[in-house]
């Protein structure tokens, strides 16, 4: 296996500095040559470096960040988690993991910074979160105090969410909720991520609003939906996310492009430093 780029900008990493400026919810790392999942929606054939991720964060601000296990390595998370292993203090991770997973595979990933799991549903069928399997999986993951990140179309957030929410997790949504690109705020899915919001237990990402957009960069989408999502959720459980490198989007946005998105989505200096920061930081167990 390629082992990980170590030339972090000293620059952006200043152990005598760990203040929190800004924190980049959701971003992933990963190089070609890595063994790739059997099942998958696609397989990128560039890399993206620890390296050039910094540069990224260094160039907008961003003191601290959070790696996101992608789909097309499965549940080897062992290429992020070398990033946490090695700046713990300005990483968390959320990891992907099959039921059959260890109680000391879990206690591994807890202590190198993992603080959730991921259920990338895109494409795939609705797991039963009800049976026993499950259950006993979720349970875990509630003792340990991680969240549980849904990656889902906004049709189908119900059969996801609701049993989370019965299983007494916490929720983290991705990526807007993925509504319907003509629907936007007004898919009947969107509309359930909002009714959940009372229940204290859902956070949701202003984050990759291209992903439900139609050949868009997806900012104007994001606008209308923030407004709607800042009404529900307030800003003190929703986070913001590059989704650097922005796969399969690449052509459409870059890292400055989704920084400067979110000024727009959220106009209110206060608001948005409250997503950038103090949500976040709770969320994901920033010291």
């Amino acid at each position: 296996m390629q082992t990980q780029d170590t030339t972090v900008s000293d620059e952006w990493y200043d152990a005598n500095d760990m203040r929190v400026t800004a924190i980049d919810a959701h971003a992933h790392v990963f190089v070609r040559g890595l063994p790739l999942a059997r099942q998958r929606r696609h397989a990128p054939d560039y890399d993206a470096t620890l390296d050039a991720y910094a540069g990224h964060l260094l160039a907008n601000g961003v003191s601290h960040a959070v790696l996101v296990q992608p789909s097309f390595l499965g549940t080897d998370n062992t290429f992020f988690l070398d990033v946490a292993k090695r700046y713990p203090q300005r990483f968390r991770g959320v990891a992907v993991v099959d039921c059959a997973v260890t109680d000391a595979e879990l206690a591994l990933l807890d202590h190198t910074g993992v603080v959730g799991i991921r259920l990338n549903l895109i494409g795939l069928p609705l797991p039963q979160l009800s049976a026993p399997d499950w259950r006993r999986l979720l349970t875990r993951v509630n003792t340990l105090g991680w969240h549980v990140e849904v990656h889902r179309e906004a049709v189908d957030l119900h059969a996801v969410v609701g049993p989370l929410l019965e299983q007494r997790c916490t929720v983290v949504v991705d990526h807007f909720g993925r509504p319907d690109p003509y629907s936007a705020a007004s898919d009947p899915g969107f509309q359930y991520l909002l009714s959940v919001a009372g229940t204290g237990r859902v956070w949701v990402k202003l984050s990759a609003a291209y992903r439900s957009a139609s050949s868009e960069d997806g900012a104007a989408l994001g606008t209308s939906l923030a407004g709607r999502l800042l009404d529900a959720y307030t800003p003190e459980r929703l986070v913001w996310g590059s989704d650097w490198p922005h796969t399969q989007h690449q052509q459409l946005v870059d890292y400055d492009a989704t920084r400067r998105a979110l000024d727009q989505w959220v106009p209110d200096a206060t608001q948005r430093e409250s997503i950038l920061t103090r949500s976040a930081r709770t969320l994901y167990r920033f010291e």
